[in-house]
């Protein structure tokens, strides 16, 4: 057996068990969802609920990226056109590149892991300006600075 089959029978196994925080970030969604529509933006309960619970949900996405991974290394069908093959692997790779800087930026943002910021604003820049909708020219700006 290659070392490529070993990776992807582990990795395969990691899914497994990852598919399981699925449900439970589910249940998170419709509470966090729920609180920021009864909040109504006003400062209380139901916001304080909805700041927890998106932080929660963050900890459910935790080697999410490994999903993605295994999707990227894993050969495709046969008969599959190229085109859409080429697309499936740019979106696995794409997604797995996001979500492994998604956690590197929480980490940095609860104190975790304080090191990062100080040695590569680049990544933190990028990944915070995929996430973020509403400040794109701001980050896009901050990240062309460093360039």
């Amino acid at each position: 057996m290659s070392t490529l089959d070993v990776a992807r029978a582990e990795l395969g196994l990691a899914v497994l068990y990852l598919n399981k925080a699925e449900a439970r970030d589910k249940i998170c969604r419709a509470i966090q969802y729920g609180s920021k529509y009864l909040s109504n933006r006003e400062p209380g309960t139901a916001q304080n609920v909805d700041k927890s619970t998106s932080l929660a949900r963050k900890v459910f996405r935790l080697f999410k990226f490994v999903n993605d991974l295994h999707a990227l290394i894993s050969p495709t069908s046969p008969g599959t056109p190229l085109p859409l093959v080429l697309l499936g692997k740019s979106k696995n790779a794409l997604l797995s590149t996001f979500l492994f800087l998604d956690q590197i930026v929480w980490l940095s943002r609860t104190g975790i892991y304080k090191v990062w910021n100080e040695l590569s604003p680049y990544t933190v820049s990028f990944s915070s300006l995929i996430s973020k909708r509403n400040t794109h020219k701001m980050e896009l700006g901050y990240f062309v600075d460093y360039i």
